[in-house]
């Protein structure tokens, strides 16, 4: 059996994915089923908090995790469960596009990463081949990777892949009109640092101010 925890912020998908795997787990039951895992929603939460707790309660072998969540992003509760529970697989949903957050999540320590629009069963099988410990990784996802990887400390990187973690989420933000202080409640940090990587993210990026750094995120198609 194979024991999941689904994390998303909006119920309707939690309970959207938690049929799609009941439904898994009838056919497991079948005789046409010889060697399938039965896989069980044995909690959700809908906050990273609820998350972590959840984790730590124990009897979880593959969390879903949503990258797009309330106060910390997925890829924040991601790191905190990766350096807490290495070998726990966690496998990230988004609605964003791939080349947005895939090639980061695998490199956070994400078992695989999905993007909400995939099938019923392609769901199925991520959740079933994670928890046997091996990657989860569609084609297009496998091209980022290889590109990521290929031209990786090259200066042909797009920039904003070359922003780090934090860099990035404050540059997302920017982007989409939030003020400074806006950003430090968001992510829980103090203006000056949020100041701190936003001067960072104009000089990375090459851009002078605020509007400019909003038309960079539109052509490169991340915002």
């Amino acid at each position: 059996m194979i024991h999941v925890l689904i994390c998303d912020d909006h119920q309707i998908v939690r309970q959207g994915i938690k049929q799609i795997l009941a439904d898994a787990a009838q056919v497991a039951d079948g005789p046409q089923a010889a060697g399938l895992e039965p896989i069980e929603v044995v909690a959700e939460a809908s906050t990273g908090a609820d998350t972590l707790a959840c984790v730590r309660a124990g009897g979880i072998d593959v969390v879903l995790l949503d990258i797009a969540m309330p106060q910390r992003d997925g890829l924040d509760i991601l790191r905190q469960l990766k350096s807490e529970n290495p070998r726990l697989p966690v496998l990230m949903l988004s609605t964003y596009p791939d080349r947005q957050y895939a090639v980061r999540s695998l490199k956070l320590g994400a078992a695989g990463y999905l993007n909400k629009s995939a099938d019923s069963a392609e769901l199925i099988e991520a959740v079933r081949k994670v928890a046997r410990g091996k990657l989860f990784i569609t084609p297009s996802v496998a091209e980022l990777l290889a590109a990521a990887l290929g031209t990786e400390g090259d200066d042909s990187t797009p920039i904003h892949e070359r922003l780090s973690h934090r860099e990035y989420q404050v540059f997302r933000l920017l982007a989409a009109g939030r003020s400074v202080g806006e950003i430090a409640e968001q992510l829980v940090l103090a203006p000056n640092t949020v100041s701190t990587y936003r001067a960072r993210i104009l000089e990375k990026t090459g851009v002078r101010n605020d509007v400019e750094l909003a038309l960079f995120a539109v052509r490169q198609d991340i915002v």
